[in-house]
């Protein structure tokens, strides 16, 4: 079987296109909990997991693109960017978590397209590790289980939470040192 050649960047951008309507939906809910809560998580969850499918198709046919090596994790940035900005707007997470985990996210996407020229940084395994932690974590927190299972759920949100922001510092502290171990020894 054979796929167009372009099918997992258009995945990727579709991903991309999900956000505007993803942060429409959780704003117009306002906090309520309601039906388009409901919708904004689930269409996070679907897009956040076509990540996994246009990485596979890729790979599994082997049609790897310099430029979905780009657009993958800036798709990646921009839903999860989303999520973590429409939350503290609600006052679900504090400003400081969004702005850490903005910093790293627009530090190292700014890098990457800096150096595109010269050649393209893929996602390192800590950075994917990071991209899962994160999905996990929006996505207990977009979706208001608190209304079905209870207020405990809130335990749970918290810590997938500090999990996510951990690993979100850990990779960015590790894509650094990698930068930094690459650029000197392209040097030398």
């Amino acid at each position: 079987m054979t796929i167009p050649r372009q099918l997992p960047n258009a995945i990727t951008i579709v991903r991309i296109l999900c956000a505007p309507v993803f942060v429409w939906l959780l704003l117009a809910d306002g906090g309520s909990d309601g039906a388009l809560r409901w919708w904004a998580g689930v269409l996070f969850i679907v897009a956040i997991a076509t990540d996994g499918i246009d990485g596979y198709l890729a790979r599994r046919y082997e049609i790897v693109t310099d430029l979905g090596k780009l657009l993958d994790p800036i798709a990646d940035k921009v839903l999860t960017g989303a999520a973590f900005v429409v939350l503290s707007i609600l006052g679900e997470l504090p400003p400081w978590v969004v702005v850490l985990v903005l910093v790293r996210e627009l530090g190292i996407t700014v890098h990457r397209l800096v150096v595109a020229t010269d050649h393209v940084v893929a996602a390192a395994w800590m950075g994917k590790l990071k991209t899962v932690a994160q999905a996990v974590a929006l996505s207990l927190a977009l979706l208001p289980l608190w209304t079905v299972v209870g207020e405990w759920i809130h335990v749970v949100n918290t810590v997938t939470m500090t999990i996510a922001v951990l690993l979100t510092v850990a990779s960015g502290l590790d894509y650094v040192v990698t930068a930094i171990r690459s650029s000197t020894s392209r040097r030398a």
